[in-house]
């Protein structure tokens, strides 16, 4: 027969409020992928500073009749932004309390184990609901200093699209400065 009086103290996860969490790494939890979310502001401003390069591009391709250009990505695609891992970390404290927080990106392998001592640098998330992002971990155990990398707006849209819109910015605003000395 099972004792009704009987209380369970169940230590739920809390969501630290300091910027620097000092603690023993307890538990690595399954990483789902959360996508970055492109703002069509600036999507639309460097697709169209883009478009100029490109269009003098394809007038050249023409004149000079060589094949046409790389695949180009759809602006359904480029708005869809990408991709990155979150991993829920939770760490026990020098309070004692199980704090969770989320891991945004990718780490060696071998870089946490549970029961390493680590340091965490932590940044709020935009949502409030959500824990707080590790920025910096200092893996006391090891001695290892891991900055954790996620895809950002600017690497989804790739170096040729940016550098197409800086060329097309420089090319706009050279005809504009003629135009208005001329």
């Amino acid at each position: 027969m099972v004792n009704m009086d009987t209380e369970l103290h169940i230590r739920r996860a809390v969501h630290p409020t300091e910027r620097i969490v000092t603690g023993r790494l307890v538990r690595l939890l399954e990483g789902y992928a959360r996508e970055v979310r492109v703002g069509q502001p600036v999507l639309v401003a460097v697709l169209t500073a883009a478009g100029v390069v490109g269009l003098l591009l394809r007038v050249v391709r023409a004149l000079l009749s060589s094949g046409g250009g790389g695949a180009r990505r759809s602006f359904k695609e480029l708005k869809k932004g990408p991709e990155f891992l979150v991993t829920p970390v939770r760490v026990r404290d020098a309070a004692d309390r199980l704090v969770e927080v989320e891991l945004h990106g990718h780490l060696p392998q071998s870089a946490l184990h549970p029961g390493d001592h680590v340091q965490l640098t932590l940044r709020p998330q935009r949502d409030a609901d959500l824990p707080p992002r590790i920025e910096r971990i200092v893996n006391l155990t090891t001695g290892q200093l891991l900055t954790p990398r996620t895809a950002t707006i600017w690497s989804h849209l790739g170096p040729a699209l940016l550098l197409q819109a800086v060329l097309g910015v420089l090319l706009v605003a050279g005809v504009a400065a003629c135009s208005a000395l001329g």
